[in-house]
């Protein structure tokens, strides 16, 4: 059925209107099509969120807005209208034209967005050089200006930069500059901060409203995250495989929605609110952390070595049955302690300690014998498993290294499968076959293959839907429980962190700054960093229907 569009502001006509838009998928896609008579709008001025979990089609309406669809996904249905004029029935050239000066895109990934072999000023100097008259000196004036306006720092310096020289947030601040130069009358934000830190995602949702605010832009923005959606909505779209769910403004969906599906997806929202765990019991450490040091050092031809201290004397122990938390902002210095702990790198100084035997020099067997006892589970479990491989033949290699029975490692497989609440028969598939929630059960089962005493998760739900965020929390908490592991939990978002740590270790500049049950960190901190990290927390202090906030 048709759903009805947003309301009319005070009669003004909105500068994207959709229609009825169907979208239809190849004939061997698992549905026929990615989106299903959806119908919305978006006013200069207002931000309007697609919410909804992967593979509910919110992409795939970005991307038909901007023309960007393979030739086997087409629209067959509806009208896409930016300021009156029908995007889907536009010439090349009347398109080429509209993208830039009338709508603008920023993209999830900005390093796959930006072109790495210009530097970013001349990447903006290309497009006011196609869409404008200015010449060379008035669009350099521009460029820097916008620089200044999206708080870059150093502006001549990024204009000179490559996109690789750049942090995450930077290179985002790039793409919205890119983005924004022209002046367009749509900005559509696809998943601009899901992997940036919670400061630095503020730092964005903040400038993305005050250039809204200069400009009166109107503001499409694709997200799954419902901190997010509180933070910066004035209406709200929830969608779910292609259709339209319902929509509302931000208070009637976020507080009072009027769907079950809805109030499912709130209800995993993790909170803030204080968590009380049950005391985890005295025992010797499973890892002792002693003074961990890790320091990069370069030289250049003819010049001064330069050493970057990615960690400094960190010092923490994790015990059977435990999860304590490393959280802080990207570069802070997190994943280099647990590749540290983990052997994937060498530390410069400091000790690690398990079983009471010192490994940071260990080499042969004994660091075999180390790694089964300690396993990782990565942030993106597609790059993690060999598409090459059935997922069954990559959980049982690491037991078959280790001289264990095939037969017996693939049996153990079968019940690791069921221990993650997948079916057993799925073995013998590959990869790109499941979801990627699915997958990350996969290399949880995998890690567990080896009968490890630590797991550490590097960012392991950091990418992942809130619901499927929440199954595989209650999964690792089933799953430690059951197996009395420890549980070494890397994060940058402290909603998580907080569903699932009984400690917390907050690490800022590759020091250890604060630590403590976690409770006490997140009610009392100590520390003028970590207070900074909470105030960050998007959405924070919204009461979610379903939810603590």
């Amino acid at each position: 059925m048709s759903h009805p569009v947003s309301p009319n502001v005070q009669g003004v006509q909105p500068v994207l209107s959709v229609q009825d838009l169907t979208v239809r998928l190849p004939a061997n896609a698992d549905r026929a099509h990615a989106v299903e008579r959806i119908s919305f709008e978006v006013f200069a001025g207002r931000t309007t969120c697609l919410l909804g979990e992967s593979g509910s089609g919110k992409s795939v309406i970005a991307q038909t807005l901007m023309r960007l669809l393979p030739p086997s996904v087409k629209p067959v249905q509806g009208h896409v209208r930016l300021l009156g004029e029908d995007v889907l029935t536009m010439s090349a050239d009347r398109l080429r034209r509209v993208r830039g000066e009338r709508m603008a895109m920023v993209f999830q990934e900005p390093m796959t967005a930006l072109n790495p072999v210009m530097s970013c000023g001349a990447q903006l100097d290309e497009m006011l050089a196609v869409h404008t008259t200015l010449g060379r000196a008035e669009r350099r004036e521009r460029i820097l200006d916008i620089f200044e306006r999206t708080r870059l720092p150093s502006p001549t310096r990024i204009f000179d930069a490559y996109p690789h020289q750049l942090s995450g947030g930077q290179r985002q601040r790039v793409m919205i500059a890119m983005a924004l130069i022209l002046k367009p009358a749509l900005l559509i934000c696809d998943e601009p901060t899901t992997a940036l830190d919670v400061t630095t995602q503020a730092e964005i949702l903040k400038l993305i409203r005050e250039l809204q605010t200069e400009s009166g832009t109107a503001v499409l923005f694709i997200t799954h995250d419902f901190g997010v959606v509180a933070e910066i909505a004035d209406h709200v779209v929830v969608m779910r495989l292609g259709e339209m769910v319902e929509q509302g403004n931000k208070l009637q969906v976020l507080q009072s929605p009027r769907e079950d599906y809805t109030r499912t997806l709130l209800s995993a929202v993790p909170g803030l609110a204080p968590v009380h765990r049950a005391p985890v019991a005295e025992a010797e450490p499973l890892i002792d952390v002693r003074a961990l040091g890790k320091t990069y050092s370069t030289r250049r031809f003819f010049g001064a070595r330069k050493d970057v201290h990615a960690a400094r004397e960190v010092s923490l122990r994790v015990r059977p049955g435990e999860t304590v938390g490393i959280v802080g902002e990207s570069g802070s210095g997190k994943s280099t302690v647990a590749r540290c702990i983990a052997r994937l790198i060498d530390p410069s100084s400091g000790s690690v300690l398990s079983q009471g035997e010192a490994i940071e020099h260990a080499s042969g067997q004994r660091l075999k014998a180390f790694r089964q006892r300690v396993q990782v589970v990565f942030q993106d479990p597609y790059r993690s498993l060999n598409p090459r491989q059935t997922v069954g033949e990559s959980i049982i290699e690491g037991a078959v290294n280790a001289s264990q029975p095939r037969a017996q490692a693939w049996a153990r497989a079968e019940e690791l499968m069921r221990l993650v609440r997948l079916r057993p028969d799925a073995l013998n598939r590959y990869p790109h076959e499941f979801s990627g929630g699915q997958r990350q059960r996969i290399c949880i089962a995998r890690a567990l293959a080896c009968e490890p005493q630590l797991l550490i998760a590097d960012e392991a739900v950091s990418a992942l839907d809130v619901s499927v965020q929440a199954q595989i929390l209650e999964l690792l908490d089933d799953i430690q429980k059951r197996l009395r592991i420890g549980l070494l939990f890397i994060t940058h978002d402290l909603r998580v962190a907080n569903q699932i740590c009984d400690r917390i270790i907050v690490m800022h500049q590759g020091s250890i700054v604060e630590q403590g049950p976690a409770h006490e960190v997140f009610t009392q901190p100590l520390h003028a960093y970590t207070r900074s990290l909470l105030d960050a927390v998007p959405g924070r202090g919204f009461e979610f229907h379903g939810a603590a906030a």
